[in-house]
C-alpha cells in the first residue's frame, strides 16, 4: 500500500523535476510513511515519485520507482499482488530470469516486460493503481484494479499531464489551479460521493476500475482501454449461470474464498481483520482462522445500545478463538472524529459511517499493518435489504394506475415520520427484534417519494439518492451521467434485484464503500484488503442464480450456508444494520453550533454553492424532529467542512 504521484511535460513547457514529484507524493506521505523516492528523465518528459508503505519485501529491493532489468520500463504501484508467487514460478520457468529481491512489485514488473502490460494484468490478482513509463516507446501508462480498491486521479495541470494517488498531491505541482466543478458538487448532493469518472476539480478525472489509460508520445488525449469488465462478468453469468446445485455452490465459494483470504494474509508485517459479527467479516475471520495460530480481529463498539454491535463480535471472536480487541466509544469520543474528516478525505465525501470506519482503522494500526475487510458482500450476494423491497414494492403497486399511487403518496405523508414512530411504538414493542422495523416513519415516507414513479429505475433511482433535485440546490450546475442514468443500457440485466446489484457492485462499491475504507485506512498507514472482491469470487458470485444467492428467500444464503460450518447460526443471524453513528442526534445537539454555523444562510449565499432556501429549510425541519435529513444536511455539511479545509490549505501554502 502506497501513494503514488508524478507527471508528463507536453512540448514546450518545462522539464518535469524529480523534486516535484517528490513534493506531490510528500503532500501524501500518509499513505506511505515507510519510504519515499523519486525518479525523472527530463530530456524524455517524465517525472514518477512513490511514498511506501512497506508489506512485501521490507528490504531496499522493494524500493520504487522501480526499474525493470531489462531498463526499458519504470513503474509506481500502490497495492498488492496476491499472486506474485505463482507469476513468479511462470517467469522462472524459462532461463535468465534474475531477481533483486522477492517482492511482488518486482514480479508484477518482470511480467509486463515479458508478456506486456496488459497480458500481465489479466494474469494478476490484486488490488492498485499503478503508473508504468515504457522509456522505450517514451509512453505512461496507468491502471486501477478491477474493482476498484485503489484510487487513480489524472488530468491535464497547466502543460502538463499529471496523475496521483490522492487530490492532495496535485498541490505541489506549480501550475495546479484548483477550480471547484459545480456539476461535481450535484453528484455530491445525489449519491453522498463524486462518481467515477468525475471528481470535485475541473479537468481532473478519476481512471474507471479495470481500465489501463495510455498516453503515447505527441497524442492529444489518453487512450482508454479495459482489460477486464464487470458488465461483461455479469451478462456472462446471467447468460451461462452455474449448473451445480446450491450445495454445490457453498462448496465451490468456499474453495476460491478460501484460495483469496490465504493469498491475502501473505505479507511481512502483522496482518488482522475489522470484525463486526455480521456474516462477511465473520466469514472472512472464519476462513483466516488456522489450527497452529489465531486472527487479531478489532472491533468498535458504541455505548448507545441501538448502535452498538459489539457484543455480536465478541461472541464470534470467542467462538473462534481470535486474538480479539475491542474499544466502546462514547459519543464525544466519535464526535472528535468530524473535524478531521475533511482533511481525511481530500474529495469531499458524505458517507457517515466514514465516521466509524475511521475508528477501526486506527484502533487495528496499534496492533497490526494489514486488516481484512468483509466489504462487498452485500452487492454480490444480494444483502441490502432495499433490493428485495424494492421488488416487491413493484411487483406489488407497478401495474397500479400512478394517479391512484400519487394520491395514495398524499395521504402517507400527512403525519411526520416521528408522529407514525409515535403512534406505532406500543405495537411494535410486541414483535421480536429482529422482525421490528427500524425507524417506521421514515420508511413510510420514503414508500411515499416511491410511489407516483414510472418505473422500477426510477424506484431504483431514487432509493440510491439523498437530494432529489440536486441541480436545483446547485444554482448554476447540470447533473452529468453517471451509471444510474445508463440504466437502459443494460439490456442483458433484465430482472430488476440483478441490475441493482450490478449498478451498486460497479458505482456504489467503488465510488463509496471503498473510498470510505482506503482513505480512513491510508490516514492511520493501515493497508487493507477485500477477500471478497478477488475477481475469481466475484465471477463465481456473478454467474450464481438469484434462487441461489437469495435462498429461502434470505439474502446472502450462500455465504451464510459456508459461515454456518464455522460459526453457530445462532452467533450470526439477526437483522441486519449498517455501519452507523446517530448523526440525527448530534445535529440536534452537540454538533448543532458546528453545524449551524456551516449552514448559516449569510455564508452559504457568499460562497454561492448552493441556494440557501431549500438547505435552510431542511434544517429547520431536521432541529424541529418532524424530519430526519441527516442524510442530506450531511452532504451539505461534509462539502462546506472539505471547502473551508482547502481555503486554511491554501492559506498555508500562500504562507
Amino acid at each position: 500500500m502506497c501513494g503514488i504521484a508524478g507527471y508528463v511535460g507536453s512540448a514546450g513547457a518545462a522539464r518535469p523535476d524529480g523534486a516535484i514529484a517528490g513534493a506531490m507524493a510528500d503532500l501524501i506521505r500518509h499513505r506511505g510513511p515507510d519510504d519515499e523516492g523519486a525518479w525523472a528523465d527530463p530530456e524524455a518528459g517524465i517525472a514518477l515519485a512513490q511514498r511506501r508503505l512497506a508489506i512485501i519485501d521490507l528490504s531496499a529491493a522493494g524500493h520504487q520507482p522501480m526499474q525493470s532489468t531489462c531498463g526499458r520500463y519504470v513503474i509506481v504501484v500502490n497495492g498488492e499482488i496476491y499472486n506474485y508467487q505463482a507469476i513468479r514460478a511462470t517467469l522462472e520457468a524459462e532461463p535468465g530470469q534474475r531477481w533483486r529481491g522477492h517482492s511482488d512489485i518486482e514480479v508484477l514488473l518482470a511480467a509486463i516486460a515479458r508478456w506486456g502490460l496488459k497480458a500481465a494484468l489479466e494474469r494478476c490478482v490484486g488490488m492498485f493503481a499503478l503508473a508504468l513509463w515504457d522509456r522505450q516507446r517514451r509512453s505512461l501508462a496507468l491502471a486501477r484494479d478491477r474493482l476498484g480498491e485503489k484510487p487513480l486521479y489524472y488530468g491535464r495541470i497547466g502543460r502538463s499531464f499529471a496523475f496521483a494517488s490522492d487530490l492532495a498531491a496535485f498541490r505541489a505541482h506549480p501550475a495546479w489551479d484548483p477550480r471547484i466543478d459545480r456539476n461535481a458538487v450535484a453528484l455530491l448532493m445525489r449519491h453522498g460521493c463524486v462518481p467515477a469518472p468525475y471528481a470535485i476539480y475541473q479537468g481532473i478525472l478519476k481512471l474507471r476500475p479495470g481500465t489501463i489509460l495510455t498516453l503515447d508520445p505527441g497524442a492529444g488525449e489518453p487512450r482508454l482501454e479495459p482489460y477486464w469488465s464487470a458488465r461483461e462478468a455479469a451478462e456472462r453469468g446471467r447468460a451461462q449461470p452455474f449448473a451445480g446445485s446450491r450445495e454445490d455452490a457453498v462448496d465451490a465459494l468456499e474453495v476460491l474464498l478460501r484460495q483469496a483470504v490465504t493469498g491475502q494474509m501473505i505479507a511481512d508485517v502483522p496482518v488482522g481483520a475489522f470484525l463486526s459479527g455480521g456474516i462477511d467479516s465473520s466469514t472472512i475471520v472464519a476462513l483466516m482462522q488456522s489450527p497452529g495460530g489465531k486472527a487479531r480481529t478489532f472491533t468498535i463498539g458504541f455505548e448507545r445500545p441501538d448502535y452498538d454491535e459489539a457484543g455480536h463480535a465478541r461472541e464470534v471472536a470467542r467462538h473462534l478463538g481470535t486474538d480479539h480487541t475491542e474499544f466502546t466509544l462514547t459519543g464525544r469520543e466519535a464526535m472528535e472524529v468530524v473535524p478531521g474528516l475533511a482533511r481525511i478525505y481530500s474529495e469531499p465525501f458524505s458517507d457517515a459511517s466514514q465516521i466509524p470506519t475511521c475508528l477501526v482503522a486506527r484502533l487495528a494500526r496499534r496492533s497490526v499493518t494489514v486488516a481484512l475487510s468483509g466489504d462487498g458482500g452485500d452487492e454480490l450476494f444480494s444483502g441490502y435489504t432495499r433490493y428485495a423491497l424494492a421488488d416487491k414494492f413493484w411487483r406489488r403497486l407497478g401495474r397500479v394506475p400512478v394517479p391512484l399511487r400519487r394520491a395514495a403518496a398524499g395521504l402517507l405523508r400527512l403525519p411526520s415520520p416521528a408522529a407514525y414512530d409515535r403512534l406505532a411504538q406500543p405495537l411494535l414493542s410486541l414483535l421480536p427484534d429482529r422482525h421490528r422495523p427500524a425507524r417506521l416513519g421514515e420508511q413510510l415516507h420514503k414508500a411515499a417519494e416511491l410511489l407516483p414513479l414510472g418505473t422500477m429505475d426510477e424506484v431504483y433511482r431514487r432509493l440510491c439518492s439523498h437530494w432529489v433535485d440536486p441541480a436545483a440546490l446547485v444554482p448554476g450546475s447540470t447533473e452529468m451521467p453517471t451509471m444510474l442514468t445508463g440504466l437502459e443500457a443494460l439490456p442483458a440485466l433484465d430482472g430488476s434485484v440483478e441490475r441493482m446489484m450490478y449498478l451498486d457492485l460497479t458505482s456504489y462499491l467503488p465510488d463509496d464503500i471503498l473510498v470510505k475504507v482506503d482513505r480512513a485506512a491510508m490516514a492511520v498507514g493501515l493497508e487493507t484488503r477485500v477477500p471478497l472482491l478477488d475477481h475469481r469470487v466475484v465471477e463465481l458470485a456473478l454467474s450464481l442464480p438469484l434462487s441461489i444467492r437469495r435462498a429461502d428467500g434470505s439474502g446472502k444464503w450462500p455465504l451464510r450456508q459456508l459461515l454456518h460450518r464455522h460459526v453457530p447460526p445462532a452467533l450470526v443471524d439477526r437483522r441486519k444494520r449498517g455501519f452507523a453513528v446517530p448523526i440525527d442526534a448530534w445535529l440536534r445537539g452537540p454538533l448543532r453550533d458546528w453545524a449551524e454555523e456551516l449552514l448559516a444562510e449569510r455564508r452559504l449565499a457568499a460562497e454561492g454553492f448552493f441556494a440557501p432556501a431549500p438547505i435552510r429549510q431542511a434544517w429547520r425541519e431536521h432541529l424541529s424532529g418532524r424530519y430526519n435529513n441527516q442524510y442530506p444536511l450531511w452532504d451539505v455539511l461534509m462539502f462546506q467542512a472539505w471547502h473551508a479545509e482547502r481555503h486554511r490549505d491554501a492559506a498555508a501554502l500562500a504562507a
